[in-house]
């Protein structure tokens, strides 16, 4: 048979050879290294024998699916270990993910530190012993007989349709349902840690009992694992739920709720600097302004769709069989722009209309999915709409895509974001509007769209909005876990929900098409890429304190206040600090605040009308004219200057 591998390489084997016999007939260090396979563009386990010519592609660690495969395998290894430990704990399920892998237990107690570290010995006895590791398959009825102690399993199984085989894995006597693909043997796991326990609901659904989840990481050599050990170390102590906390950016607190963080006056004005500088670019970009209820009737969902297929995750105040009006927390500000665009005739001369919201939106998360401000449940969010023509939606969607560029390249993640082309799922009907045509087309539509500007995407089935296909820009907080931050939206469906028309050229009424934008997302979720982004230290143009004066004592604490006078003259945000401590007290807790800059002020500074600069970029810098200073930051801020790459790695340390 013909094989072809991924460089074009034909080459001829023997037929019913193993992917993994094929790998060595290559090259025994190839088969050492491989830990999955692509064969005819499907990911397989490398036990697979292939019996015609096919395309094969061999997967090592270095390839994103045979570190799922190498990973996958650690947390078998991970569930025999706990079943050996405690035989009466229920397994649920244990995928590997980006950065690592983790196994849901059903216990009755939280593991512990310690209990992490006996689980951890009995993985390296099972790593040692080399078990090999075996598939079979089964028929439904033999797999819940398999299985019969196991409840979690069994619910998976009884899921599945009755025809099908099921897969499991064996390494020694422990044996898993699961579709792989997996190693040979527990031997090549040589480099693996536990990294904590966290509680799970069964599914993700907080209906479902609470599990017990424990995360860990695996490479392939000890050297690979102490580098990301140390990167995880470095990661929290960019953690904005942790960072964010300690320089009082926000709080959160139990008599409040959880999902509803407090910003604190330091992190408030960072999120007003964001928000003025948001809104004064929109309207230089054309938009005009709405502020629309923070409520409505839930008729208004029902015509927008969002009732019927968002309802569950809505704040909903009244009963529909009780009550004679149903009020919901708006968790978009779309249906109440459409509202707006419907008090009025348009024309085709009248489009594009873009309209622009700063709005606070609420949406009921599961208590499990919350984070920090990543995840919330009350937020404010930079919202908008296009209405246009069929003939404008290009460039309308392009100059949307410019604008989110701009913005992320002044806050200076632009290097830090991906994109995400996010389709509809075909075979989850009640998830999405049922028009295949109008699906299909308006996908086409975007596609042609995103391949013009050339944009580099990935593709994602089953991500979409109910109304229509969205491209996500994508960004991964300290730990790995990607979130979406902003989504760009062709809508084919609302406008003729909402019966939203304009006159044509030709006299006819038309249907415009909706672009459902972001420009800088959720301002909360903004601010906690930015604290991880900096480590705290934010540029000059958006510190919440931008300089710290600190008088040498209180002689010159006349001559401090006059400098703060000055900064506040030119809008510079500033502070001082008249405590009477030593000035190397202050000094170092101005830069524990992570400040931009911190002017000394003593007798020479006060008879000269100068400041000693200390900055985070220069360090100390020595004296400097006070005017001379109020201009160079002035403009730092006016320009929104960033030199942050320097600064957040020393405060990262």
């Amino acid at each position: 048979m013909k094989i072809t591998l991924k460089d074009g390489t034909v080459k001829e084997f023997e037929k019913d050879m193993s992917i993994l016999d094929i790998a060595n007939e290559i090259s025994a260090g190839l088969a050492r290294a491989t830990c999955a396979a692509k064969l005819n563009g499907k990911t397989v386990d490398i036990r697979t024998v292939i019996n015609e010519d096919a395309n094969l592609e061999l997967l090592t660690f270095n390839d994103k699916e045979g570190q799922l495969a190498f990973r996958h395998t650690a947390s078998h290894i991970l569930a025999q270990a706990v079943k050996n430990i405690y035989p009466n704990i229920k397994l649920a399920i244990g995928p590997a993910i980006d950065g690592g892998f983790y196994y849901d237990f059903d216990s009755e107690k939280h593991f512990s530190d310690e209990e992490l570290a006996k689980i951890e010995a009995e993985m390296k006895k099972i790593v040692k012993a080399k078990y090999p590791i075996e598939t079979f398959e089964l028929s439904k009825q033999e797999a819940r007989e398999l299985m019969k102690d196991e409840p979690y399993k069994i619910e998976l199984i009884n899921d599945l349709a009755d025809n099908v085989k099921i897969t499991f894995y064996k390494q020694g006597d422990f044996v898993d349902l699961c579709a792989g693909p997996h190693l040979m043997n527990t031997k090549s796991i040589d480099a693996f840690k536990l990294l904590s326990c966290a509680g799970a609901y069964w599914r993700g659904d907080e209906k479902n009992k609470m599990l017990y989840r424990i995360y860990g990481t695996a490479f392939p050599k000890k050297a690979e694992l102490n580098a990301h050990l140390t990167a995880l170390e470095e990661a929290k102590k960019r953690d904005h739920n942790k960072l964010g906390r300690e320089l009082k950016l926000f709080a959160t607190d139990e008599s409040v709720g959880q999902g509803l963080p407090l910003l604190m006056p330091k992190g408030a004005k960072v999120v007003q600097i964001l928000q003025r500088w948001i809104e004064d670019l929109e309207e230089a970009n054309g938009y005009v302004l709405t502020k629309t209820p923070s409520m409505a009737k839930n008729d208004l969902y029902k015509i927008s769709g969002h009732w019927d297929h968002y309802k569950d995750g809505m704040f909903v105040m009244g009963n529909e069989e009780v009550d004679k009006e149903v009020i919901a927390l708006r968790p978009m500000t779309c249906p109440f722009q459409f509202a707006i665009y419907n008090t009025e005739k348009h024309s085709y001369r009248d489009l594009p209309i873009r309209y622009a919201e700063t709005a606070t939106l609420a949406r009921n998360e599961s208590s499990g999915e919350m984070h920090g401000l990543i995840r919330v449940r009350q937020f404010t969010l930079a919202d908008g709409h296009i209405v246009c023509t069929p003939e404008q939606l290009e460039k309308e969607f392009k100059q949307v895509v410019d604008l989110i560029k701009h913005i992320m390249e002044t806050i200076g993640i632009d290097k830090d974001i991906s994109y995400r082309f996010s389709k509809w799922d075909p075979n989850s009907k009640g998830k999405y509007i049922d028009n295949k045509e109008a699906w299909e087309n308006t996908q086409v539509i975007m596609k042609n769209i995103l391949d013009h500007l050339g944009i580099d995407y990935t593709e994602a089935d089953g991500e979409a909005a109910f109304y229509g296909p969205k491209l996500d820009i994508q960004f991964k907080n300290v730990h790995g876990k990607e979130d979406t931050i902003i989504t760009v939206q062709i809508d084919f469906a609302l406008a003729t929900r909402f019966n939203m028309t304009y006159v044509d050229a030709d006299g006819e009424k038309k249907i415009p098409y909706i672009i459902h934008r972001s420009s800088i997302g959720c301002y909360e979720r903004t601010l906690a890429m930015l604290i991880e982004k900096y480590a705290g230290a934010f540029p000059s143009w958006l510190a919440p304190v931008t300089v710290k004066v600190l008088p040498i004592s209180d002689k010159y604490a006349d001559y401090a206040m006059d400098v703060v006078k000055k900064l506040k003259a030119n809008n510079i945000r500033v502070e001082a600090d008249y405590r009477t401590e030593k000035i190397g007290y202050k000094i170092r807790e101005a830069r524990m605040e992570r400040v931009p800059y911190i002017l000394v002020v003593g007798l020479e500074e006060m008879q000269n009308n100068t400041v000693a600069v200390r900055s985070r970029q220069k360090g100390d810098e020595g004296i400097t004219k006070l005017d001379e200073f109020v201009t160079r930051v002035a403009t730092e801020i006016k320009t929104k200057y960033n030199y942050h790459d320097d600064i957040t790695n020393e405060f990262a340390k």
